[in-house]
């Protein structure tokens, strides 16, 4: 029997392998405050580096919030009206409502700002009308003041072209004012019998209803609504004598005229604007 002579095979000796690295140690569980302040310190973090630049925009929103409200109002009117007529009747809005805002300023207020609603019209926003009845008739003249002085630069506009489009736009202008003149609050008008009359309050709210009851509208209903809870409220506290309402009303008799002599001067001028822009329509015009 033979026997196998190869020879045999030896594999090389295995290098040594490297002894596996120990585990890191677990971190310690976060308490119950390192949870709660790491979100704060994260937030604290971000209003530092973005907070100046909110600051510096700030002003900018009201006016954005402003001209937004602005273009809202021409696209709404214009449906009824035509572009032309809707961005005219804005301007003339927004020249009104500057009135009040140069007179607010004038008194030592900082008005908040301005914003316009479709088909109710526009407001300027403050936490104070000057302090005393006597400030809140100036505040509220102002407006028609500055509005109907507007609306009458487009007289001679309308004279010289022949437009009758310019003719309408003063009659709509002279009507707004006019309008804003019934002495019912929150209107001009109401403001300005804070000075003269505040009793006057009741006629204008009897007449506000009557005008309802004749020609019922949502913005009359509104602005009744609106009225007679303020009138309410405004004549209640006066007779109280509650947070200071009766120094609020003490006006001097020379003040007191020259605002009712403003406010009635100012009905007249309206009334005589509105009879000489008007136009007669007729079914065939449309």
């Amino acid at each position: 029997m033979e026997m196998d002579r190869t020879p045999p095979q030896w594999l090389p000796p295995r290098s040594p392998q490297p002894a596996p690295a120990p585990a890191p140690p677990p971190d310690p569980p976060r308490s119950g405050l390192r949870r709660l302040t790491g979100p704060i310190v994260v937030a604290l973090v971000m209003l530092v580096k973005w907070g100046k630049a909110a600051l510096l925009l700030l002003p900018k929103a009201k006016v954005l919030t402003t001209s937004a409200s602005m273009l809202v109002s021409v696209a709404a009117y214009s449906l009824i009206w035509g572009w032309r007529f809707a961005l005219g009747f804005v301007v003339l809005l927004f020249i009104h409502e500057m009135g009040h805002y140069i007179q607010l300023r004038r008194e030592g207020v900082k008005p908040s700002g301005m914003l316009f609603i479709p088909f109710l019209g526009a407001a300027v926003g403050a936490r104070s009308l000057g302090g005393s009845a006597l400030a809140e008739a100036r505040v509220g003249l102002a407006g028609p003041i500055l509005g109907s002085l507007a609306t009458a630069a487009l007289l001679p506009i309308a004279a010289a072209t022949g437009d009758e489009f310019w003719r309408a736009l003063a009659f709509t202008g002279f009507f707004l004012n006019l309008f804003n003149l019934l002495p019912i609050v929150p209107l001009d008008g109401g403001r300005a019998m804070a000075a003269m009359a505040p009793w006057m309050w009741f006629v204008g709210f009897g007449a506000m209803a009557a005008l309802f009851f004749v020609a019922p509208n949502p913005i009359l209903l509104l602005i009744l609504l609106l009225g007679g809870m303020a009138t309410y409220s405004r004549w209640k506290t006066r007779k109280a004598g509650m947070d200071g309402n009766e120094d609020y009303y003490r006006v001097k008799p020379i003040h007191r005229l020259a605002v009712g002599a403003v406010y009635i001067g100012l009905v007249i001028a309206l009334g005589v604007g509105m009879d000489l822009t008007h136009l007669e329509r007729t079914f065939s015009d449309v």
